[in-house]
């Protein structure tokens, strides 16, 4: 009986903590104002979120690449307006991984 309170207690955990991260992965995107050019369900002056993940689906160096996009910025992906970088002090190598997550969660 034990057991099964520690996998249900665990589980619950694991739930939690997975809308924590997402919410976390939305505050970050807005709080480096990347909701300034990119939208949920549509093109803004950059893709939307869930045409990004849907690009990237079967990419499995995806994250890695969007991070570092977003650390450098960049141009040519999606047309020629540059995305502007992200600077460290704007958010960190931690919040960019949770933030390029989220971001990828968008089917």
């Amino acid at each position: 009986m034990k057991t099964q309170y520690l996998v249900v207690m665990i589980a619950t955990l694991s739930v939690a903590g997975t809308a924590l991260a997402a919410d976390d992965g939305e505050a970050i995107f807005n709080k480096a104002k990347c909701n300034t050019c990119h939208k949920l369900d549509k093109k803004a002056v950059g893709p939307s979120l869930k045409d990004l993940s849907a690009k990237y689906a079967q990419d499995k160096d995806a994250p890695a690449k969007l991070e570092a996009k977003v650390r450098a910025g960049g141009a040519g992906v999606w047309g020629s307006f540059p995305m502007p970088k992200i600077p460290a002090s704007m958010a960190s190598d931690a919040e960019v991984k949770v933030m390029v997550a989220w971001m990828l969660s968008h089917k």
